[in-house]
């Protein structure tokens, strides 16, 4: 199943910042220069292929998968990471309501630059 970014609501960074809080911090940390939890570090997400982050060991799925992170992959992903990535180490269940997605990404292009 794959849907289109350019079908999604208008995105909240606001409300992504919450989404994130809640949902990804506890893995992930979104500014350039931060560290890596149990996820790698989000700096520079947008335009970086999946599997790439130097210091942090990926599963071989996610090198292989060869993304490259923007709007729409970012959109279909966080649906059901493990679906989307077959193999994924990310533990994450997926954000089905296309709104959530919508504001994550607002926030993740704001906080990851």
């Amino acid at each position: 199943m794959s849907e289109s970014f350019a079908d999604a609501p208008p995105g909240d960074a606001a409300k992504g910042a919450k989404i994130f809080k809640t949902k990804c911090a506890q893995c992930h940390v979104a500014e350039k220069g931060g560290g890596h939890k149990q996820g790698p570090n989000l700096g520079g997400l947008f335009g970086r292929t999946s599997g790439t982050t130097e210091g942090f060991s990926y599963s071989a799925a996610n090198k292989n998968a060869a993304i490259s992170w923007g709007e729409d992959t970012l959109y279909n992903y966080l649906i059901n990471p493990k679906k989307y990535i077959p193999g994924t180490k990310m533990v994450f269940a997926g954000l089905k309501k296309p709104q959530e997605r919508a504001d994550l990404i607002a926030y993740l292009k704001d906080s990851t630059a």
